[in-house]
């Protein structure tokens, strides 16, 4: 790695989400300004997320599933009397 270009402040970082309290122990150079207590009894600097994999409605798998199929349904009988015949 070349010198000089990397941060020096790398350390044990807490990054926590939010919306259901799921905490990740990870090195991060990150600024915070508070710490939390994790679980492993430690106090660590924590970064507060909004979101993450552990939230996300794409990595739950809790995704609001279009119904494509009517959607077209509907526009075809909306504008059923404007096409050729």
């Amino acid at each position: 790695m070349k010198k000089g270009i990397h941060p020096d402040n790398y350390r044990l970082v807490v990054f926590k989400d939010m919306s259901n309290d799921n905490m990740i122990l990870t090195k991060s150079c990150a600024n915070t300004k508070e710490t939390v207590v994790y679980t492993d009894g430690n106090e660590y600097p924590v970064v507060k997320l909004e979101i993450s994999n552990t939230s996300h409605p794409f990595f739950t798998g809790k995704l609001k599933l279009v119904d494509t199929a009517g959607r077209v349904d509907k526009f075809m009988n909306k504008y059923k009397k404007y096409a050729k015949r």
